[in-house]
């Protein structure tokens, strides 16, 4: 399976979801995961997940792939856990309203940011006020450990709500550690967002019969070497870059 038919669900951006987009994708081109014209790149910008499953699935594209019912699915069967754990945890959430309240709440939060529409109502503001509010005994090294735990044994047990996408738990990661590392910014506890697998750099795809002698010299070295390999060159045989320049310029 090469390509796969989607949208699945119609999308479109929530009250969070557009902001998050372009600070997520500042942050993935300053780490080098995305390039610089990321913002350009209808496959990065789009809310509906690129066919082609080679390339990756942006956590604002989730929705188009799984709708509704398996990302909710997903916060119900972590906040089962959570209401499962030791007190000292399971109080925190307490205090603010049952099980009902939180997966709803957190359910709203997911979908609108993975692109499926404006559910969650008061946006950043809303979620830092929670935060620093509601849930201020979890925000330290102890209780983000506990939760990146509770939350990854969560993904490690809900494959069957994540479709048959190898692209998806992995989007979700990218998800989650995003968020991680923002709330511990924020709040100045030890990020550990062990969540598994994320988004790697998004490859270019190069030809080299559109491009220009200078175009070509400037590509760095493996984005060379990884544009011939895929041309079935065998780069072996071309030591250095000015010799990948060389073998490109003949193709």
């Amino acid at each position: 399976m090469n390509t796969v038919d989607l949208p699945k669900f119609p999308t479109r951006h929530g009250y969070m979801s557009e902001k998050i987009q372009h600070a997520y994708i500042a942050t993935a081109i300053e780490k080098g995961l995305l390039p610089s014209y990321a913002r350009r790149l209808p496959e990065v910008v789009s809310l509906t997940a690129p066919s082609d499953i080679s390339k990756p699935i942006q956590f604002w594209q989730l929705y188009s792939v799984l709708g509704e019912d398996p990302i909710v699915g997903i916060v119900h069967r972590f906040y089962d856990r959570v209401f499962a754990d030791e007190p000292w945890f399971t109080s925190v959430f307490q205090r603010v309203g049952g099980l009902g309240h939180h997966v709803a709440t957190q359910a709203s939060m997911w979908v609108d940011v993975m692109g499926g529409g404006p559910y969650y109502h008061g946006e950043e503001f809303r979620l830092s006020f929670h935060h620093r509010h509601n849930a201020m005994a979890l925000m330290n090294d102890k209780g983000a450990e506990r939760w990146v735990k509770l939350m990854r044994n969560t993904l490690d047990a809900s494959s069957d709500l994540m479709s048959d996408d190898p692209r998806v738990r992995t989007s979700i990661n990218t998800f989650l550690a995003y968020f991680m590392t923002k709330y511990a910014d924020e709040h100045a506890f030890e990020d550990r967002h062990i969540f598994g697998e994320t988004n790697g750099p998004l490859k270019r795809r190069i030809n080299f019969m559109n491009m220009t002698t200078e175009a070509i010299e400037a590509l760095s070295e493996q984005e060379l070497r990884d544009a011939l390999a895929e041309q079935g060159v065998d780069v072996s045989r071309y030591p250095d870059k000015q010799a990948m320049v060389s073998k490109a310029l003949m193709i």
